[in-house]
């Protein structure tokens, strides 16, 4: 009987919290998913249903694979540089050299990840200005003129100095992770291995990378789900130009709901952007699944 009625006073408290995200998560992608059948606007309460009208026209939108191209594309950087370089960041701050200056480098690493996207953004668009911006300045005072471009108007260049930015900004916040995770292993396993006469190298393979095996599972697949739901950078950056060359799922879908009023196609987008990102947070799970077993 007591159980009974723990497991109904916990229920209670659970009650207030589940029925706010039912209603402001679940909800909202049913809706999203029954409105991508439907041809609608935002100024009018008329409906047409026009089945998986969509879904068709998306796979045959050539600007869905350029934009998925660059989520991909951001994806993939942001794993070599936010997760990869993150861990080499966090290692090199872990050693007992550099560690007596960690708080420092901590907070000067993390600082970008707290700046408002909108001021990184503008801040960018600054250095990166072809006459003015700081780094074609500091290429021309280094002799290197040729390497200079307009970089966010170059359809070559704008994706990757877009992406540049976002490592900049959030690489720091994977390092914190990484600093956090390292802080939990036994310093005894360390002391060990020294005196089997390990060295730095042996340790970070040998210990350190098993140890943090599951923080770098969810610091990818964070990066990851992420990257697919990029937006105000791009937005704020290029708006998905010059042409369509830094279009990501994201813009493309503010594009048809804002600008050209196409809210049925733009739930379409939503819900294939919601289909990516749960598939990958279900991967997620499965490789953290794995983890524990081994």
């Amino acid at each position: 009987m007591k159980t009974y009625q723990n497991a109904k006073s916990a229920l209670l408290y659970i009650l207030p919290a589940s029925l706010l995200i039912l209603v402001f998560v679940f909800l909202p992608i049913v809706l999203n998913v029954y409105y991508s059948f439907f041809r609608w606007s935002a100024f009018e309460m008329n409906r047409m249903f026009v089945g998986w009208e969509y879904y068709i026209r998306l796979i045959h939108d050539p600007v869905f694979y350029i934009a998925l191209k660059n989520n991909t594309l951001f994806a993939v950087i942001s794993i070599v540089f936010q997760v990869g370089m993150g861990l080499v960041i966090a290692a090199i701050l872990e050693d007992k050299l550099i560690r007596r200056w960690q708080p420092f480098f901590r907070t000067v690493f993390f600082i970008p990840s707290v700046i408002s996207i909108a001021v990184v953004g503008l801040l960018w668009q600054l250095l990166y200005h072809p006459e003015i911006g700081l780094l074609n300045h500091t290429l021309r005072f280094l002799g290197q003129s040729e390497w200079t471009y307009a970089w966010l108007g170059n359809s070559t260049t704008a994706i990757y100095a877009v992406v540049a930015v976002s490592q900049w900004q959030y690489t720091g916040y994977m390092v914190m992770l990484f600093l956090i995770a390292m802080h939990k292993i036994p310093e005894e396993l360390y002391e060990a291995s020294m005196i089997d006469g390990a060295n730095r190298r042996h340790t970070f393979f040998h210990i350190t990378l098993p140890q943090l095996k599951e923080m770098i599972l969810v610091g990818m697949m964070i990066t990851v789900i992420g990257a697919f739901k990029v937006f105000d950078e791009v937005y704020i950056m290029t708006s998905g130009g010059p042409g369509r060359s830094t279009e990501v799922l994201g813009t493309m879908l503010y594009r048809a709901a804002f600008r050209n009023d196409e809210m049925g196609y733009a739930s379409t987008i939503a819900t294939i952007v919601f289909i990516i990102t749960l598939a990958l947070s279900l991967f997620q799970m499965k490789l953290v699944k794995s983890g524990k077993e081994v």
